[in-house]
């Protein structure tokens, strides 16, 4: 029998956050994702750069998941500090405050 591979939902999680400033002239993004990878490790990966425009991407591997969501909460609360704020998630993809939560490690 072949194994399903697909990650659960357990496994994913994206973050997008947004710090919009018009008198500043400033629009900026900052993607917080946690990925499985092909190796079975987990990867956080970070994404940023200017609203419309390409950015910047790094990645950080651990070899548990738990290790990853810590660093994507630290990650959160160090934007969320600078200014940054959670864009509204689609109903579609489970948004809302259960997401939130999820990200900075409180349950």
């Amino acid at each position: 029998m072949l194994q399903d591979h697909r990650p659960s939902p357990s496994m994913l999680q994206v973050l997008v956050l947004d710090h919009i400033d018009a008198s500043q002239n400033m629009a900026r993004y900052y993607v917080l994702s946690i990925e499985p990878t092909l190796f079975g490790e987990t990867a956080m990966v970070r994404e940023w750069g200017r609203i419309g425009s390409f950015g910047q991407r790094r990645t950080e591997l651990y070899a548990q998941h738990e290790g990853a969501r810590v660093a994507l909460g630290n990650w959160l609360d160090r934007k969320l500090r600078r200014g940054y704020r959670l864009r509204d998630a689609p109903e579609y993809c489970g948004g809302g405050d259960k997401t939130r939560s999820f990200a900075s490690g409180r349950e």
